[in-house]
């Protein structure tokens, strides 16, 4: 199907087929998953984990219609800001595709050359034009409910396979919402202050918590919902009541130190610390204060959902009083909870370690950062928190780079203020609190009501120094601040651990540059580009490289090839078979006879590791090929809006069997055509089958030509343009286990 026809649905015959493939049995799981969601946030946020891993997220939101018939934006992820204020209600009069799918009551999908265009306006594509957006209409019974809009990253053509996929997931969601809706009061937001939030595709107040079971409130439980990204936390009325606190006006909860037993406190911290770290269900038995001093005991049970990058965003379960329980149970859990309390020190030390286990799996400092606004921050109950480093005798902020979304103008504008108060406390190499009644009195409403500014020192040397804020005044007890004290020390050991291996990342993947060609040559009639993109994953470096040559007869030499492995092994051997291979070529052997030798001189450099080459030369006076293959993916050449790969016979990779020649295979490239050769990781995804992968890169480089080819903007600008679009498909990506390497070559004009 070609995506410049606004839509095509699947046969009969192909919609009967059986699938297999992972694709599908990821789509089926996702189902079931819907079928179980709570909340619109809920449900937008499994099918971007949990649904094929086409479904990019970035860009995707669902609608729901409010009570006088206008779509408004309910939940999102990777929607900008200028889109939240233009597109936070639909009218479904309008021409917008989330109109347009709920008045035609079918798929409405927009082509990448669409979405580079003209949505929602000429510049929101821009970069991205490889990516189609699909509105799904949710009907149940002949009654709109809404509308779901998802990314996809197909370039070029949309299987009919996927179509019935992304179908099935809207009748899922759309059953889902229906029958939430039908049990409970949902209300839609309605002014600007309710607007809902980007990036975790989390649900405003209005809208979140009435979605309940109406079993959940028969049986006396009361439910409660915390939005990890904005702080705030939300009770239904059955909660205030299980607990015996006054209900407040809009339904926002207490703080978490207000109503649990001091002596409570540290086990229910460390308890939601490891929640928070792995995500899924947790159960945690704490007692409350009631008013007039009366003390209960509460079961706190949720489940910590994590957003497609697997960073927690939302908390929500229920309460239960469990004097109301059975006497037996109550004895039961009065004892396991006696057994793994014991001492209020021994609590806050099971704190530290949980604490001490999040940071511990952060690798950069980036994940440092993280670990300290998804576990540390919700734990601690803190407003924000704050980390600035020492760079050189000076505190750069980090944190609000990551922590950011709505609240990135606030954390800068926080860190700012509290610049002084951060050095002062490290150069006393002291922690610093707030007093009560002294929160507000510098800075207006931007100062917190209550404060820890922690000095944080490694091996002697000063790291940074980090703030934490809360919402409420309080008093930081003995005990809090050996506390806070001591996740100073851990937290500044793993930043310094961390920025050890920041260094270490820079300095190899700067190395593999180093042996990478600074600049390519310039070519007469010729035009080219080429990237490199290092691997995400670890501290992996790698083998790939490319290179273009100037040859005798002024003839040109094209080369790519990956080295097996991810070490510092790889990357010396990727430059010894670099130099070996130029050698060879500028020696004036043709191809096949350059890979033969680059084979036998693998094999004499003493390694176990083999590698893939591909080598091409052209003549730009007629355009004549030649070309060897060694385990390598097929060169692709594009011209006249059709990409394909090369029919290039190969033969094993270099230093599998030297003895072994390589087929040398001739062609021709005309005035006008493109060149595309690459490494794997270009097209190699974990959630895809390869094949299928280099089929959607194919449809790509199509659009590619029809929309922004050389023709239209000059070759130059248009094989950088190309370049990006390709490494923007990798780059989003949720990891990148290898490198990348790419090189296009376009042949301008004839030489004489």
């Amino acid at each position: 199907m070609d995506l410049t026809s606004p839509w095509a649905s699947p046969s009969e015959d192909e919609s009967r087929t059986p699938r297999s493939s992972p694709t599908a049995r990821s789509a089926m799981r996702c189902v079931r998953l819907l079928l179980g969601c709570t909340t619109a946030a809920d449900l937008l946020g499994t099918v971007l984990a949990e649904g094929p891993g086409w479904i990019t997220g970035e860009g995707s939101a669902l609608y729901l219609l409010d009570s006088v018939g206008m779509l408004r934006l309910t939940a999102s992820h990777g929607l900008p800001d200028w889109a939240h204020e233009r597109y936070s209600t639909v009218d479904p009069a309008s021409d917008l595709p989330a109109a347009m799918a709920l008045r035609l009551r079918r798929p409405y999908l927009l082509s990448p050359e669409h979405t580079s265009i003209d949505y929602p306006n000429k510049n929101a594509g821009m970069g991205t034009g490889m990516v189609a957006v699909i509105t799904l209409p949710m009907i149940v019974d002949e009654r709109p409910v809404g509308v779901l809009s998802l990314a996809l990253a197909h370039r070029g053509t949309v299987p009919h396979r996927d179509l019935d996929v992304l179908e099935t997931i809207g009748e899922a969601c759309a059953h889902r919402l229906s029958h939430l809706l039908d049990h409970a009061d949902a209300r839609i937001p309605r002014g600007p202050a309710e607007t809902p939030q980007d990036g975790d595709g989390s649900l405003p107040a209005g809208l979140a918590h009435p979605m309940l079971s109406l079993a959940v409130r028969a049986a006396g439980h009361g439910a409660f919902e915390r939005d990890l990204v904005t702080g705030e936390s939300y009770w239904d009325a059955a909660a205030f009541q299980v607990t015996g606190q006054p209900a407040t006006a809009d339904g926002s909860a207490p703080e978490l130190d207000r109503i649990v037993h001091p002596e409570d406190l540290p086990d229910v911290q460390a308890a939601l610390a490891e929640a928070l770290a792995t995500g899924g269900r947790y159960r945690i038995e704490y007692r409350v204060l009631r008013r007039g001093g009366k003390v209960a005991r509460i079961e706190e049970t949720g489940e910590v959902m994590l957003d497609v990058h697997d960073r927690p965003v939302r908390v929500a379960g229920l309460l239960t009083d469990r004097e109301q329980s059975r006497a037996q149970s109550r004895e039961q859990g009065r004892e396991q909870n006696r057994e793994q309390r014991g001492t209020p020190a021994g609590a806050r030390t099971a704190l530290l370690l949980a604490l001490t286990r999040a940071l511990s799996r952060a690798v950069t400092v980036r994940d440092v950062t993280t670990a300290v606004t998804d576990v540390a921050r919700p734990t601690f109950g803190a407003a924000s928190i704050v980390l600035d480093l020492v760079d050189e005798g000076r505190l750069l902020p980090v944190s609000h780079t990551v922590y950011g979304g709505p609240r990135r103008t606030e954390l800068t504008r926080l860190a700012d203020l509290s610049e002084d108060v951060m050095q002062h406390a490290l150069t006393r190499s002291a922690p610093l609190f707030s007093e009560p009644g002294a929160g507000r009195v510098r800075h207006g409403p931007l100062t917190p009501a209550a404060w820890a500014v922690l000095p944080l020192v490694a091996s002697g040397r000063q790291v940074g120094s980090c703030l934490i804020t809360f919402a409420t005044e309080r008093v930081f007890s003995r005990e809090d601040r050996t506390l806070y004290s001591a996740f100073a020390g851990i937290l500044a050991q793993s930043l310094e651990r961390a920025r050890l291996y920041d260094t270490h990342l820079h300095r190899a993947t700067e190395l593999q540059r180093a042996m990478l060609p600074r600049t390519l040559p310039r070519l007469s009639g010729i035009a080219s580009a080429a990237r490199y993109l290092p691997s995400t994953e670890g501290m992996q470096i790698g083998g790939d490289w490319y290179d273009l040559l100037k040859l005798p007869d002024d003839r040109i030499g094209l080369v790519i090839g990956d080295v097996q492995g991810h070490n510092a092994e790889a990357t010396a051997v990727m430059g010894q078979l670099r130099s070996g291979l130029r050698a060879y070529a500028t020696d004036g052997h043709d191809p096949a006879a350059t890979l033969a030798r680059t084979s036998r001189l693998l094999t004499e450099l003493d390694t176990e590791l083999f590698a893939t080459c591909l080598y091409l030369t052209l003549d730009p006076t007629d355009g004549a090929l030649t070309a060897a293959r060694a385990g390598h993916p097929a060169p692709v050449r594009i011209a006249d809006a059709k990409a394909a790969e090369l029919d290039l016979p190969g033969g094993p990779p270099l230093g599998v069997d030297p003895g072994q020649p390589y087929p040398l295979a001739v062609d021709r490239l005309s005035v006008g055509e493109t060149l595309l050769v690459y490494t794997d990781g270009l097209v190699e995804d974990r959630e895809e089958d390869y094949d299928e992968s280099v089929q959607r890169m194919l449809g790509g480089l199509e659009l590619w030509a029809r929309q922004t080819g050389p023709a239209r903007i000059g070759a130059a600008p248009a094989l950088e343009r190309l370049a990006d679009l390709l490494t923007l498909n990798v780059t989003e990506r949720r990891s990148r286990p290898d490198d990348v390497a790419l090189l296009l070559l376009h042949r301008t004009s004839p030489l004489p």
